[in-house]
């Protein structure tokens, strides 16, 4: 057969054939590099050829008029500069992955004291503090602490994270340089502590974050309290601030990687392959830590449904929900989420995202109510990926640590600072606005008022171990050591019903709320109660005029003409 009878595919398939098997190898392989360079969303050549590894511009988002930006951010450069992630994990994915497996974090060790909610349950708090980082530095005598004015970090660590993580490491190992404390709030049944009550943290859960606070405050009335909250922390840090308003000793915050719109993120986790890779990832997590406390959660939750989850949603669905007495999902995200707090927030406080999110999408970021509210600085990031933010050729450090710390100190100078020890009286009320309405954690009285204990008595803390190293255990430990620990936490623990309770109640503790109330109704609605005033007055002008008209016709009589009188 010569050459002009032969089929055109057959050339083709002899043409192909001839070509060496190392370039279809090298072409599969390019292939294999162009579809993970999209797919991971790196960023190196962008960065090479568009800003010369120069980075991104920080966008910075603030009320035009906000005197926190013209006197606080402003002095802060990281602010005002460029963000360059590391280019050899140049990518969001790459970023998130290292800070989970690799962290590069100090070696630090905490102090822990464990302490005892009003509901019985148990928080580690593991403070850290300059004299474990740095030589020669001793710790204050606790004969001094109504008058020690050292600045307290409250920090509020992500889902299923505890003061083990390598990102709150980076972080409080950088605030503690500057001659700070930092006292990492680990949620319920993380950190190596157990369960002990049925009462479990959720993303929307705040009163163990304002019964901390309080007590903290308590100890160190003169200390100015700042907080940090990473991922979900973030957002019980938020609505905190947004239900407490001028009333958290709180001076000022940070919010890192927020999730801000859970129903959005959880949208966003199940929307493309990468994405369901996180939710496959944190359900495990979640999994892990129902695993730990399994005697109590399979008696209060869907322990089958919890086994078979497949994806936060699901997990949400078999036990967030079902602990937190929601009626769907849906309605515990939307009750959860922080975004529609923003606007009350009444504390200088700075929020960090990164667009690229791989978790906490950009789309759920709040910008009309962040740029609306002048105590909020909200700044954004091209790159960073989730709580990674890593720069420099090492990748040793993280960006959002370095700002949140630039941001402190600037605040700390500031008259803010002042001005928010000004608003905060010797004895703060129990917040109207609070969280508690999540159910079960709430008191009902005889008069049926939904009620929270407040007030902390010193002995919920139930032991202090700060001369003890805090040892994080292995989370596939058998649950037969958390039973171990809960009884022995119990055992050391002074029973509520035993403290004596006063014989008169006090007023003030029972009108202060009330009034709380009417002033933020007032304060919150005028509109609604101007509203109210025109419909009042609508509604009874036909009575009102009749009795007017009345009144004037028998005043006046010698004065109106008979004629009209016959009218």
């Amino acid at each position: 057969m010569d050459a002009a009878s032969a089929s055109p595919y057959s050339l083709l398939f002899e043409a192909l054939s001839s070509v060496p098997p190392s370039h279809y190898l090298l072409l599969a392989l390019l292939t294999f590099l162009v579809f993970l360079y999209n797919f991971l969303e790196i960023h190196f050549f962008s960065d090479l050829f568009f800003t010369g590894f120069r980075g991104d511009t920080v966008s910075l988002t603030y009320h035009s008029s906000s005197h926190l930006y013209h006197s606080v951010a402003a002095r802060c450069r990281l602010l005002h500069g460029r963000y360059l992630s590391t280019p050899w994990i140049s990518s969001p994915h790459l970023q998130t992955a290292f800070l989970s497996f690799f962290g590069r974090a100090p070696d630090i060790t905490y102090k822990r004291h464990l302490f005892r909610t009003p509901d019985g349950g148990t928080i580690a708090l593991d403070w850290l503090t300059d004299s474990d980082v740095v030589e020669g530095v001793t710790h204050v005598n606790d004969t001094t602490l109504n008058c020690d004015k050292t600045p307290i970090v409250v920090v509020i660590p992500g889902l299923t994270s505890d003061s083990s993580a390598a990102y709150i490491k980076h972080l409080a190992f950088k605030i503690v340089r500057q001659g700070w404390r930092v006292v990492v709030c680990n949620h319920r049944g993380l950190g190596g502590i157990s369960i002990t009550s049925d009462c479990f943290y959720n993303a929307g859960w705040t009163e163990d974050l304002r019964t901390v606070i309080d007590q903290i405050h308590s100890q160190y009335p003169e200390a100015p309290l700042f907080s940090v909250g990473t991922s979900i922390g973030s957002n019980i840090l938020v609505k905190y601030l947004g239900e407490d308003g001028v009333n958290t000793p709180i001076v000022g915050a940070a919010a890192v990687c927020c999730p801000w719109d859970l129903l959005i993120c959880d949208r966003f986790i199940n929307r493309r392959p990468v994405q369901k890779l996180y939710d496959r990832v944190l359900t495990v997590g979640l999994q892990g830590y129902a695993q730990l406390h399994q005697s109590i959660m399979s008696r209060l939750a869907d322990w089958e449904g919890i086994k078979t989850s497949r994806s936060v949603r699901d997990f949400d669905n078999h036990a967030t929900r079902v602990l937190g007495k929601f009626e769907t999902v849906d309605s515990y995200y939307r009750h959860s989420s922080c975004a529609s707090f923003v606007r009350k927030v009444s504390v200088p406080l700075l929020c960090i995202s990164a667009l690229d999110d791989p978790v906490c999408t950009w789309e759920a970021i709040p910008w009309d109510e962040c740029r609306a509210n002048e105590n909020i600085i909200l700044a954004t990031t091209r790159h960073g990926g989730h709580l990674a933010f890593y720069e420099g050729i090492s990748a040793t450090s993280l960006w959002w640590v370095r700002a949140v710390d630039g941001f402190f100190m600037a605040l700390l100078s500031s008259p803010f600072v002042n001005k928010g020890k000004k608003v905060q009286g010797s004895t703060l009320p129990v917040p109207t606005e609070s969280s508690i309405n999540q159910g079960p954690y709430v008191n009902f009285a005889e008069d049926g008022m939904v009620t929270a204990i407040g007030i902390v008595a010193t002995d919920n803390v139930v032991e202090d171990e700060s001369n003890k190293p805090v040892v994080h255990p292995n989370k596939d430990n058998d649950t037969n050591l958390e039973t171990e620990r809960s009884d022995h936490l119990i055992e050391k623990t002074p029973q509520r019903n035993e403290l004596t309770q006063p014989s008169f109640p006090n007023v003030d503790v029972l009108i202060v709320p009330i009034r709380r109330r009417v002033d933020q109704l007032s304060r919150q609605n005028k509109i609604s109660i101007w509203l109210l005033a025109l419909i009042a007055i609508t509604t009874t002008w036909p009575l009102v005029g009749s009795a007017l008209g009345l009144f004037l016709q028998r005043k006046f009589k010698s004065f109106i003409p008979t004629a009209l009188l016959r009218r």
